[in-house]
């Protein structure tokens, strides 16, 4: 049996490879159904079905893995994905592709909770937060890595398609063949809506709010890219810029919520970044250097509100329940993610293609001030009583065992 750390390290090499795929395949939708000619509402309901299927994964998978094991779980749905990411060069219809979409989240969705579990397995005690910085990083790394496959083929062919479901495969090669334990079964998340926006209207809002956006750019910022005239190199440099600002942000963002009142920074973030979005529709025309910094910027703002939203609502509870109410945050985060490409879509129909910044703008101007009206409603916690700002991604309620401030409270059997 290898060392505990080599197996982490082909895990999330293989992993990271498979991210690749999933990145381009993501991109390689929007601006495709573009170019077809596809409505923007119809592509926005095309994104949307990625995120449904997603969260019905998330309700599926579980009881799939605890049926037949993670192994054949782990097999089943990798071949279901690249079934998929083949089938969109072969059925070009928007039926077919939300269909596809849908099909694609479940299975998405299925290999990071078989991946996240071994990774949890594995991790050895006292690791698991390192390792959940580690996971964050190659994973917006690995996206955004990802976006410049848009440069290999041309989109109206098959090539780009391939090429996704290469990397799928391949990313599937050094998981499949490395020796690891069957880890515990995966649990069935649960959704107490209620009892969540007690704890944090805040945090609720939050996150609901950033799954609103955050789907909305990553469903429709390759469409939008592609409709203000930006070329291949232009579309995947723009959308890579913005994964790399919330990959760099996130850390000196969350510092400054861990020295200040986190619902001041949050809401100060969401003001900030609402600012960025509407400036967006005039710096553009500034030329390309101008738009990269400006998508940084936004990413930068945009990514770590999730995160935020989160540490806020742990301010508020004992390690022993942030688990379980960080998993059900995922899911208030995930159904406003199924909405955010649709709702997106729709005003980008309304007003063109700047409509997907002004949609944003709006959204987090709403959060902004909701955050305003929260702070002359509770006292903020004391600083000294803040627990530290976690990067986070979000991926399944799997990953959300490597927190560093559950660790401590949730050992693994």
């Amino acid at each position: 049996m290898p060392s505990p750390k080599i197996t982490l390290g082909v895990l999330i090499a293989g992993l990271a490879l498979l991210l690749v795929g999933v990145g381009l395949i993501g991109t390689l939708v929007g601006v495709r159904a573009s170019l077809e000619h596809f409505s923007a509402l119809t592509i926005g309901l095309i994104m949307s079905g990625y995120y449904l299927g997603y969260v019905l994964g998330t309700f599926l998978c579980p009881a799939l893995i605890r049926r037949v094991g993670h192994i054949r779980t782990f097999a089943a749905l990798a071949a279901m994905t690249c079934a998929v990411t083949l089938a969109f060069s072969l059925w070009v219809h928007p039926l077919a592709w939300g269909l596809l979409r849908m099909v694609g989240g479940i299975g998405v969705v299925g290999l990071y909770m078989v991946v996240e579990s071994w990774l949890n397995e594995q991790v050895e005690p006292g690791w698991r937060g390192r390792l959940f910085g580690l996971y964050t990083a190659v994973t917006l790394g690995a996206l955004a890595g990802g976006q410049f496959l848009l440069l290999v083929g041309d989109p109206l062919t098959s090539a780009p398609f391939v090429i996704a479901a290469i990397f799928i495969a391949l990313g599937l090669v050094p998981i499949a063949v490395t020796r690891v334990h069957e880890p515990v079964p995966v649990q069935t998340p649960e959704a107490h809506l209620r009892e969540l926006y007690a704890i944090s209207p805040m945090a609720f809002q939050g996150v609901l709010i950033t799954g609103l956006v955050t789907s909305a750019f990553w469903g429709m910022g390759a469409v939008f890219a592609q409709r203000i005239g930006l070329d291949a190199l232009g579309i995947s440099s723009f959308l890579a810029a913005t994964i790399a600002g919330g990959a760099a942000l996130q850390w000196p963002v969350g510092h400054l919520s861990d020295r200040y009142d986190r619902r001041a920074v949050l809401v100060a973030v969401s003001f900030a970044c609402a600012l960025v979005a509407v400036a967006a529709v005039w710096l553009l025309e500034q030329g390309l250097v101008v738009m990269m910094l400006t998508a940084f910027v936004y990413g930068g703002l945009l990514f770590p509100l999730y995160g935020l939203s989160v540490a806020h609502a742990n301010d508020q509870l004992a390690p022993s329940q942030m688990l379980e109410a960080s998993r059900g945050l995922l899911l208030v985060y995930g159904f406003g993610a199924i909405v955010g490409p649709a709702a997106a879509g729709l005003v980008m129909a309304w007003l063109g293609p700047m409509g997907l910044p002004l949609y944003s703008a709006a959204f987090l101007i709403l959060l902004g001030g909701f955050g305003l009206f929260r702070m002359t409603r509770r006292v903020a916690p004391p600083l000294a009583e803040q627990g530290d700002f976690v990067a986070m991604v979000r991926t399944t309620p799997v990953a959300l065992e490597m927190h560093p401030q559950v660790e401590a409270e949730e050992p693994r059997s």
